[in-house]
């Protein structure tokens, strides 16, 4: 009886699996370890040993770029916030491209551009008014010298809404909307490019709320305008990014997950905890697999980055900051979070 239902539930888990790949599971990662393996080290664990078909880093790493090559991974790279000034002039711009894309372009295969990490949070006025300008000539850079298949976009906290809840009230922050996310949107949908969030449900815990941010049976979340009920945190931070695109008339544009998990240990508060992470980032992955996207976003699939690839000692804060990781440096997973290809999933 065990052997026949084990071999029933084999073509539900390569099933499962096909539809992991098809839409696009990334992981972010980072640097800011003294113990981390070589590039290709990690090239070759994730495509050999995971179903990670994507990475993004946050630099131009040539090391890592390298090490991507003929992997079939695709690779986001990331101009630091500090470029952004250099970007909006086109021949900076064109030697930008020259320098850190071209070496290894098409060898390795690079998806995105992101011009900053979260600049509407952390940046300055300066680094804000020219990062569309800055998204807008590198974009030329790249069609002047000759790429056509490498696409131009940034990364956002969701410090951007100004409301998320109801979902269907979504709305940026009324500055920002005219006069940054207006203008990038306009851009994104003649590129054809995704708005790229970065959505925490870990970052709305209360204690109380534990069972809808990690995809467990719960009450639910009612919108009274649309009548629309929500099981989880995640599709309702999607649909009020959403709403707050359509308000501003650009709601075809699609939208990417830049980063999102939940880290595994913290500084004594009780939202951490290995278990918390495994349910979170494991039914991230089966919820992101079904393809039923969202309440208002029916059938959409979002490209999702899980932050983060391993747990990393150098980096600066809290313990949590050096406890997103899936992986310890060596490899061992900190859980299963069911992207291994050897059965968990």
């Amino acid at each position: 009886m065990a052997t026949t239902s084990a071999f029933l539930l084999l073509p539900l888990l390569l099933l499962l699996h096909l539809a992991i790949a098809a839409h696009g599971i990334g992981i972010n990662y980072g640097t800011l370890g003294d113990n981390l393996p070589p590039p290709a080290a990690v090239a070759n664990f994730l495509k050999t040993k995971t179903t990670i078909d994507r990475v993004k880093i946050y630099d131009v790493n040539p090391d890592i770029l390298r090490a991507f090559a003929g992997s079939g991974i695709s690779v986001t790279v990331t101009a630091p916030n500090g470029d952004i000034a250099a970007l909006t002039k086109i021949d900076s711009a064109r030697q930008w491209v020259a320098t850190h894309i071209k070496p290894f372009h098409p060898q390795t295969k690079i998806n995105y551009i992101l011009v900053g990490s979260e600049v509407l949070h952390w940046g300055d006025t300066n680094m804000i008014r020219g990062l569309v300008p800055a998204m807008r000539t590198l974009h030329s850079a790249l069609l002047a010298e000759g790429i056509t298949d490498i696409k131009v976009t940034t990364a956002h906290s969701l410090a951007i809404m100004r409301s998320s809840i109801p979902p269907s009230m979504g709305r940026f922050r009324p500055g920002y909307a005219k006069h940054v996310l207006g203008p990038m949107l306009k851009f994104l949908r003649e590129t054809r490019t995704p708005l790229m969030v970065n959505p925490y449900p870990y970052f709305g815990y209360n204690g109380k709320n534990v069972n809808f941010l990690l995809f467990r049976p719960n009450r639910g979340l009612y919108d009274r305008y649309t009548k629309r009920s929500y099981t989880n945190q995640f599709d309702a931070l999607m649909d009020a990014v959403h709403s707050a695109m359509n308000a501003l008339g650009y709601g075809d544009v699609d939208i990417a997950v830049g980063e999102t998990g939940w880290p595994s240990v913290c500084d004594g508060w009780d939202a951490c905890s290995v278990a918390n992470a495994q349910s979170f980032n494991r039914e991230l992955v089966k919820h992101l697999a079904t393809g039923k996207g969202t309440p208002l976003m029916p059938n959409r699939s979002f490209e999702t980055y899980i932050f983060a690839l391993f747990n990393e000692n150098q980096k600066p804060g809290p313990i949590a900051e050096r406890n997103w990781g899936l992986f310890q440096p060596d490899f061992t997973p900190v859980y299963d979070s069911g992207i291994l290809r050897n059965g968990q999933v």
